[in-house]
């Protein structure tokens, strides 16, 4: 197994073959999946625990119960004081997180090496005991409307991601944002959060991923010590994949807190494990990754008509976005923007990428592949994410293989069949009237 050093190494000196990073999975009797990576190169151990369990899973009108529970289930358990998780982990010199998106629910501990126990013990606490009550869940409630009102309500353009998911997926629960609403979180009962805990956050339902300092057969017996006995819930069934397809431009206009106009194109495209989605990302990086990708060259620096241009793949379990947005410049109107965008496309779909151009976009793939994978936490994250969503975690070695196998016509051929008008939902970001006082 290669160090990190030569990862870094490899980064950066431009090496197309990235270091093989070794690891062992194996299952506990409950259904737990784990995998393992051992790196003695640096005392620290990263802890994380993959639950597959998102917004997606929740009801219509119970929606932000995934996100919610990133927040709860920080407030304790049966044998961790209320507020003490925190404070434990950092009293130990780690840091700890969680996110939540459509698919998952994502928590970590980056620890010294030495409290590799601890952070199994206050994981397995997390899955078994964490505390579900009242008290919890009013305090949590008033942290997530807060964390709304600044992150959405109060953030320019900050419903863009809102707006654009319930229109693009009208009959599948991605409809709802991962936040969900203050409303439904406001109607439930506690017992339906002890419900959800208890159909969601079991060990079948989860993938406990470690990467760091370890000695495996010492971790393997604390794995089994904390979370063996732990039962296993029932299974979890997924909502169906279907989505009906877009059958016309979808055109909205909202008017927001904001002083520049934007406008949001977003394209239906497959999931993250379709062989089109690694075409789709190698598309974004030739449209506007950096200063001298097509979008920014011909709308920033050419035409001067935005002050700023962004492509990239929304990319999830089920489905995913083509995302395409703008800040316009000036007097340049969101149509004329628009149209421009629509320019570029138009040239991706009628001509193959340049040699040099597209050698260039495989190299800065190959390099950002590398860099994902450059820490503990990082090579944690992303073999749970492969395990969980493509079933093979040794992807983290092997899936730079398939962006090597796309060719500049499986580029054109991407364009041409998901970046269509009839595709896409198109949103055009105006300031509100209010968001422009006279000027005395």
């Amino acid at each position: 197994m290669k160090q990190y050093a030569l990862l870094l190494a490899a980064c950066t000196l431009g090496y197309s073959a990235q270091a093989q990073i070794a690891f062992e999975e194996y299952d506990l009797e409950n259904g737990l999946h784990v995998i393992l990576h051992q790196d003695n190169s640096t005392p620290i151990v990263a802890v994380s625990v993959l639950y597959h369990v998102g917004s997606k899973n929740e009801e219509t009108n119970r929606t932000g119960f995934a996100h919610f529970f990133e927040h709860l289930l920080f407030e304790g358990s049966e044998n961790i004081g209320r507020g003490e998780y925190m404070k434990l982990i950092q009293a130990n010199g780690g840091t700890l997180n969680a996110n939540t998106m459509q698919d998952r629910t994502f928590y970590y501990e980056i620890l010294p090496s030495n409290n590799l126990e601890l952070g199994l013990w206050m994981e397995a606490e997390r899955m078994l005991h964490a505390k579900v009550d009242q008290t919890g869940v009013e305090t949590q409630r008033e942290v997530v409307k807060e964390e709304k009102r600044m992150r959405v309500d109060n953030q320019p353009y900050g419903s863009w991601s809102a707006e654009m998911f319930k229109r693009a997926f009208p009959d599948h629960p991605y409809n709802w944002a991962v936040i969900g609403s203050m409303d439904d979180l406001n109607a439930a009962q506690t017992e339906d959060y002890v419900n959800f805990y208890k159909k969601y956050y079991n060990p079948n339902n989860a993938t406990l991923s470690i990467a760091g300092d370890i000695d495996p057969v010492q971790a393997k017996a604390w794995i089994e010590k904390y979370f063996g006995t732990i039962a296993a819930g029932e299974p979890v069934v997924h909502p169906s994949k279907y989505a009906s397809a877009l059958t016309g431009e979808i055109q909205d206009t909202i008017f927001d807190n904001i002083q520049i106009p934007a406008i949001f194109a977003g394209y239906r495209m497959p999931g993250q494990a379709d062989k089109d989605a690694y075409a789709l990302q190698m598309l974004t990086t030739a449209l506007s990754d950096g200063p001298s990708s097509r979008l920014s060259k011909r709308l920033v620096d050419q035409d001067q008509s935005a002050l700023q241009v962004v492509a990239f793949p929304y990319a999830l379990e089920d489905h995913g976005i083509f995302i395409t947005l703008a800040l316009t410049n000036g007097d340049h109107g969101t149509a004329e923007v628009l149209g421009t965008m629509d320019e570029e496309i138009a040239r991706m779909q009628s001509e193959l990428l340049s040699e040099k151009e597209f050698e260039k976009v495989l190299n800065k793939v190959e390099a950002d592949f590398i860099t994902q994978n450059g820490s503990v936490s990082g090579i944690a994250e992303s073999l749970a994410n492969y395990h969980v969503y493509f079933g093979d975690a040794n992807l983290i070695n092997t899936e730079i293989e398939r962006y090597r196998a796309v060719t500049r016509e499986d580029i054109q051929r991407v364009a041409q069949t998901y970046l269509q008008p009839s595709n896409r939902v198109v949103l055009t970001y105006l300031p509100k009237p209010s968001a422009n006082p006279s000027v005395e």
